[in-house]
């Protein structure tokens, strides 16, 4: 995985009428860690009072039994955090719990408001103290604030005011709220428990290997601009916003994890049909196919298969160090990257190599890949990245670099080649990622690659 300086956006889960609420929620978690490492935190609640444990680190970090004994009740609420909006500080840990005029609340998110600068200078002007630097804070003091007698008609009256890309889960003292933008630019997949006492449970969360994990079973996704209410009568469903579905196509290039179900297709099968297309695109003659890894392993699998040309695991990651993509500072990151990867020399050595990687953003770690195969005495070395350039940020809920930071935005291709030191250089087109992707009449937020904003 190329050194991108993105952080990926956070994973949320939501379980309602579970015996087993937190636990299930801390396994939920545990199956997306992949969507954010800096903290992790959950509430839940037995009904009358909600109790929320966070703390930064990894999941198997911040909670035991011992911990998890703590957070009773049927009803429970996760987070694995990255900094989007805010700072990297246990005051903007998740959930947010607030007391309020009808009673207690606490509250996940993925996504980043792009208008909370304006709906906070508004609330502050009017009184409101802030806790934090996150923008789903906003949405505590809309409810509090809304003049609606009922916390669904106030949810409502508070969502219609916010603007870009959230996945919100609300958790009150009886009752579970799910909420999804209305361009659904974020993933959000609904998942059914089967009880020991024959009830029936459910399950959100942002990828479905989280159901896999727990043994839920996959309904459907949140629908853009729906909202779930869970309660003991069931499970209830309004159209709250317009749908203009957006989704984000980024998803299926690297944020999920390849087992999981994104917006109707299994991330694997599109990986890997990223790089077939790739193969056809940008052929070429060489020895061996490598990946560097994980993330570049299915593309690698499909451009190999495509092409003929062997495929080997030539470069093998350290899975104990975490991932460069999601951590805060430079320093860290560059010794991560020599730390996770090592390349095997007697494959490398002599051979003309194709190099699959899933994207370059900053190229410093392609660059550094580039050296370690040469060192291993590497014949020529063909970088093909299995998605189009990436030439501007993300305001949906991805923290990346600022456009000045992103290669391609101020390099030609034949530049950044001869940055990252390669004999070649190239990248799947937009045209052959929508092919990968297969859904000729579905429209994906492409932003990064093309510039072209929804909001």
């Amino acid at each position: 995985m190329e050194n991108k300086d993105w952080k990926e956006e956070c994973a949320v889960v939501g379980v309602y009428n579970v015996t087993n609420a937190a636990s299930m929620t801390y396994y939920s978690l545990f199956s997306m860690q992949h969507r954010g490492q800096e903290a992790t935190g959950i509430s839940s609640s037995n009904g009358e009072k909600i109790v929320t444990i966070k703390k930064k680190g990894l999941v198997t970090e911040v909670f035991d039994n011992e911990s998890l004994s703590k957070l009773k009740g049927f009803s429970a609420i996760g987070h694995n955090r990255y900094s989007t909006a805010g700072e990297d500080s246990m005051a903007d840990a998740q959930p947010i719990f607030a007391r309020y005029d009808l009673g207690q609340v606490a509250i996940v998110h993925n996504g980043n408001l792009t208008n909370a600068k304006e709906i906070k200078q508004e609330l502050i002007r009017d009184g409101a103290i802030f806790q934090s630097y996150m923008d789903t804070e906003n949405l505590i003091h809309l409810i509090a604030r809304a003049k609606q007698e009922n916390l669904v008609d106030r949810i409502k009256e508070a969502i219609l005011r916010l603007k870009g890309a959230f996945c919100f889960i609300i958790l009150s003292r009886k009752k579970m709220f799910v909420i999804r933008d209305c361009n659904g630019f974020r993933p959000l997949s609904l998942g059914e428990i089967k009880n020991a006492d024959g009830s029936v449970g459910y399950i959100v969360a942002s990828e479905t290997c989280a159901f896999d994990l727990v043994g839920a079973k996959y309904l459907r996704d949140v629908a853009p601009g729906e909202m779930l209410v869970f309660s003991q009568k069931g499970m209830q469903s309004y159209n709250i916003m317009p749908s203009n579905p957006y989704p984000c196509v980024f998803e299926y290039v690297y944020f999920a994890r390849p087992d999981s179900h994104i917006y109707g297709n299994v991330v694997y099968n599109i990986r890997k049909a990223m790089g077939e297309e790739l193969a056809l695109e940008n052929p070429i003659e060489a020895d061996l196919v490598i990946p560097v890894p994980d993330s570049g392993v299915a593309a690698a699998i499909g451009y190999s298969q495509k092409s003929g040309i062997p495929f080997e695991l030539g470069i093998i990651r350290n899975h104990y160090i975490g991932r460069t993509f999601i951590e805060p500072t430079q320093q860290i990151r560059e010794l991560k990257v020599r730390l996770k990867l090592n390349p095997i020399k007697e494959l490398i050595e002599n051979k003309r190599i194709i190099v699959i990687d899933d994207s370059i953003v900053r190229g410093t770690t392609s660059k550094q890949i580039v050296k370690i195969l040469r060192d291993c005495g590497a014949k020529e070395i063909h970088m093909k990245i299995s998605s189009p350039p990436t030439i501007s940020p993300c305001y949906y809920g991805v923290d990346t670099p600022d456009i000045s930071e992103l290669i391609s935005a101020r390099m030609s291709n034949k530049e950044v080649c001869e940055f990252i030191g390669a004999d070649s250089l190239s990248f799947l087109s937009l045209e052959g990622l929508k092919r990968s992707v297969g859904l000729k009449d579905y429209k994906f937020c492409q932003a990064c690659f093309d510039g072209k904003y929804i909001l």
